[in-house]
């Protein structure tokens, strides 16, 4: 019986080696002002060479106000493009997708500076209180995803993902805890979803490849959002044109998870049956096995792999062994590599940034 987990899968037009994405983790090693590193270009390169079909890059901040710390890479200014085109090059090149995650930290802000929220409620009674952002203030927000989709596309990332999770400022207008505005981005269900359709239509006017939305299912607090919310979120999204909902969970409220195997995996199997869209799995998928029952059981149409691939770079091979199944090698790795090797073209010596 084929293995589910290493088919192909194709997504507006775009096709992806097997069923397994890098998720995005931050690595707080950029160059100041946002600007990628050798680090970056190891620390991804070695991950496509690893197997996985998508590599999810860390956030990027859409503006300089909205990194979620230190070393973030940035995709604010034109400027950026020619250190991430550089990327998702070296990605292309060991045969998976690349991926680019838009986002802003809104009050979990984590350098100096002013922090802006839905509405202005710190994180923990210690943290500074944030700004809420006026009408003017959404209105440039949503400018900021339009020209980071545009400068993604220019870079050749195959696959844009939104950040609307993890308590940061997309996810903050979405959830009752954090916006209490009585304007028309605040209270009911559709007007908290306001400024996230305009931030996806903003995206898509500049985007027609892949399109993919991180979301929290739940806030794991009384009053807070449940997938059954996302439930009504999510056909929103899928009439606006995103393709696959990303399904992590928490970060709104500063409490402990319980966390154990597959744990977030529910909400994406009942996003995708109830709405009708791709999810993608996330949660201590550790093993091929567990990844193949998620996606052999319909429960998700990806699973993206975190800490266990930051482990192990190699991740997908070790899968396939785990599922009795081959993956091809790098040619490098067989007896005949270093004559594969030499046959190649050199890379390009192109400078990592351009400021």
């Amino acid at each position: 019986m084929p293995v589910k987990l290493f088919e192909p899968i194709t997504i507006r037009n775009v096709e992806f080696r097997n069923r397994i994405a890098m998720s995005p983790m931050c690595m707080h090693s950029a160059e100041e002002d946002g600007f990628v590193t050798d680090f970056h270009i190891v620390h991804y390169g070695s991950r496509a060479l690893g197997g996985a079909g998508l590599i999810f890059l860390e956030t990027t901040a859409i503006m300089d106000n909205g990194l979620i710390g230190p070393g973030d890479i940035g995709i604010w200014s034109n400027h950026h493009v020619a250190g991430l085109t550089r990327l998702t090059d070296v990605i292309h090149r060991f045969g998976a997708k690349a991926g680019c995650q838009l986002g802003h930290a809104g009050r979990q802000l984590g350098v100096q500076g002013r922090s802006v929220a839905a509405s202005a409620i710190p994180f923990t009674p210690e943290s500074r209180v944030p700004e809420a952002l006026t009408i003017e203030g959404i209105k440039e927000l949503v400018k900021a995803f339009r020209d980071g989709a545009r400068r993604a596309k220019e870079a050749g990332f195959d696959v844009i993902e939104i950040h609307t999770a993890h308590g940061y400022l997309l996810n903050g207008f979405l959830s009752p805890l954090t916006n209490h505005r009585t304007d028309e981005y605040g209270g009911s269900h559709e007007n908290r979803f306001r400024v996230v359709g305009e931030v996806i239509d903003a995206v898509r006017s500049q985007w027609d490849g892949p399109l993919f939305l991180r979301i929290s299912s739940t806030d794991y607090v009384e009053g807070g959002n449940t997938p059954d919310d996302f439930v009504i979120y999510g056909k929103w999204m899928k009439e606006r044109g995103i393709d696959l909902i990303d399904c992590s969970s928490g970060g709104t409220a500063m409490i402990k998870v319980d966390s154990y195997p597959n744990y977030q995996v529910p909400a994406a199997e009942k996003i995708r049956r109830e709405v009708g869209i791709m999810t993608g799995g996330v949660g201590l998928i550790e093993n091929g096995r567990q990844a193949e029952e998620i996606i052999r059981n319909g429960r998700a149409d990806i699973v993206l792999i975190g800490r266990e691939m930051l482990k192990e770079p190699f991740w997908a091979r070790n899968a396939a062994d785990d599922l009795r199944t081959e993956l091809p090698v790098p040619p490098q790795y067989t007896r005949y590599g270093s004559a594969w090797q030499r046959s190649q073209p050199a890379p390009p010596a192109a400078p990592l940034t351009e400021k």
